[in-house]
Formats: structure tokens, sequence, C-alpha cells
């Protein structure tokens, strides 16, 4: 059914929560994961303009990135499962659109994420990268709800 699983980490309860789900759905079915990780430096420089080395910051989140990566690959290979990883590192552009541009790079037939659940002015301020890949992705997409969302 679902071959190669693409997982979207950001290192959030609700995305390890995506984690969870998709080895337990990877174990039953036999299938590979793709663990990607999406470095995006946006949002910071709109905030901190001038306060910052953009430089260090970005290399700051690449390690970051890398580590995550490295661990969550880990936990996927003690369930024993296959599993490969993918750092981008987003310059312009939506988080949303890299996660499905990544499905259909790594040939990906489901998508399991995590999300928030946010409603009303929390949904409309922080918005949802989640509902995107959803609305927009050519293959299926598991939503996995964080803890206490709204429902």
């Amino acid at each position: 059914m679902y071959q190669n699983i693409l997982v979207p980490l950001d290192g959030s309860e609700t995305s390890r929560r995506g984690l969870t789900e998709a080895i337990g759905l990877a174990k039953a079915l036999k299938s590979r994961l793709r663990l990607l990780h999406v470095t995006s430096d946006f949002p910071i420089m709109l905030e901190m303009a001038n306060t910052i080395d953009f430089e260090k910051y970005r290399s700051g989140l690449h390690q970051f990135g890398r580590n995550l990566l490295e661990e969550t690959k880990a936990e996927a290979e003690r369930a024993g499962l296959t599993a490969s990883t993918e750092l981008r590192d987003l310059k312009g552009g939506r988080v949303a659109d890299a996660i499905i541009d990544e499905a259909g790079v790594a040939r990906c037939d489901l998508i399991v994420i995590g999300t928030h659940g946010r409603r009303g002015f929390q949904r409309t301020l922080m918005g949802s990268d989640a509902e995107r890949v959803m609305r927009e992705s050519p293959v299926p997409v598991l939503l996995v709800r964080a803890p206490g969302a709204a429902s």
C-alpha cells in the first residue's frame, strides 16, 4: 500500500508524535521512511533584522537539523526500519511547498505530519504548514494532532 513514507520533522512534540505514528505504520506495512527537516530563517530575519549574524544563525539551524535527523533515523532503525534523511535549506518560499516537493523527489506515497490543530485567530496568525500540505499534496496526508489540540 504505502511503501515510502515522508515524515517532516521540526523538533516539536507534535512532529515527534507524527514520527511515532509513521514508525508504527511503516512497521505494519514494511515501508521505508524518508525523514525531512526544513530550515527556514525567514521568521527570525523579520524579527531580528540587524541584531544577529545570519551565517552563524543559519549554521546553528543546520546543526540542529542534522542532529534531529540523525537522532530520528537511529530511532527508526532501532524499530527495524529503513530510513533515509534530507535536510533542506529554505531561503524564501514556504515550508509546506518544500515538503510537497520532497514527497515528489523522493517518490513518497504518503506524508505523515504533526499538526497543532490551531483554530481561529491563532491559526490565522501562525498559519499552518500541515494544512497547506494536506490541501496541496498530490499524495495522501496523515495529520497527527498534538495532545490537547482543538477538536
